[in-house]
């Protein structure tokens, strides 16, 4: 399984909120923030590629991981919140912010809300446009994972089952950072109540957001998205035809994870492209 040579664990007290994460690299300072049920550690081998360009702290994020996990509180300018505070706490930026699915929506209104913090934004697998019936779908799947398995052995079975495309090393991870033992069995670390809120929370409207967001972007899509349609790339294509997006091939919704190396080239570039322009 990939780790990161040189990574530490950080804890960032926001007042009010305390979130756990994983930082390596150095450079300007990129902040990396995961889709929902998932944790800091499934970027670590983007992380291994970008760690030579920045300064990258992945964190969980409210109500995932090792991180607080508020009995309320989960809409987008909540994670927006966090986000700001995070950047205010690790120096003060601006931040470079690098988002998956949930991350990216996250990372979109925080680009909006706080300008002056954010450098530029990557929004992996989230846009406006997504059907009702995806974010049912997704709905359904977030809370198939609410339950006591019998050992470490069915996580990692259950998780392989649900992301059948994810490499055996990306499976383990999420089990092994995302699960802990308790009650004679093994459960997610990912707390129940809040990932319903944030379930429900994505379906707010993000044409909005998109429309307005002033900050440099780039959107990626895994080409072979079932979440973010091609209908719906379409379409926020036509929203924002300034903003640069590509499509990753040989990923899907999970790319980050699945095309990690594509997913950096992209990533590199695009802010090579702003510190050229500068």
């Amino acid at each position: 399984m990939i780790e990161l040579a040189g990574a530490r664990t950080v804890e960032c007290d926001l007042g009010g909120i305390s979130l756990h994460g994983v930082a390596a690299g150095s450079g300007p300072l990129a902040l990396l923030g995961h889709g929902i049920t998932a944790n800091a550690y499934v970027f670590l081998p983007l992380m291994a590629r970008l760690a030579d360009r920045f300064a990258l702290v992945s964190f969980d994020q409210r109500g995932h991981g090792r991180s607080g996990r508020p009995p309320e509180g989960y809409a987008a300018e909540n994670f927006a919140a966090d986000i700001a505070a995070a950047v205010r706490a690790l120096g003060g930026g601006p931040a470079f912010l690098i988002g998956h699915s949930l991350g990216a929506r996250n990372a979109l209104a925080a680009g909006v809300r706080f300008p002056e913090l954010v450098a530029a934004v990557v929004a992996i697998e989230f846009t406006p446009f997504i059907e009702p019936e995806v974010f049912d779908a997704l709905a359904s799947r977030v809370g198939g994972g609410d339950r006591l398995f019998e050992s470490f052995e069915a996580v990692k079975a259950y998780l392989a089952e649900r992301y059948p495309r994810l490499p055996p090393d990306a499976v383990e991870r999420r089990a092994k950072y995302g699960y802990r033992e308790a009650d004679g069995g093994w459960q997610a670390l990912a707390d129940p109540a809040a990932m319903r809120q944030t379930s429900h929370g994505l379906r707010a409207d993000l044409e909005p957001v998109l429309r307005a967001i002033r900050v440099p972007t780039l959107l990626i899509r895994g080409a072979d998205s079932r979440l973010v349609s091609p209908a719906a790339w379409a379409r926020t294509k036509a929203l924002r035809p300034d903003l640069p997006a590509i499509e990753v091939a040989g990923g899907d919704h999970y790319a980050p994870e699945e095309v990690h190396g594509p997913i950096a080239d992209g990533i590199a570039c695009f802010w090579g492209s702003l510190k050229k322009g500068r």
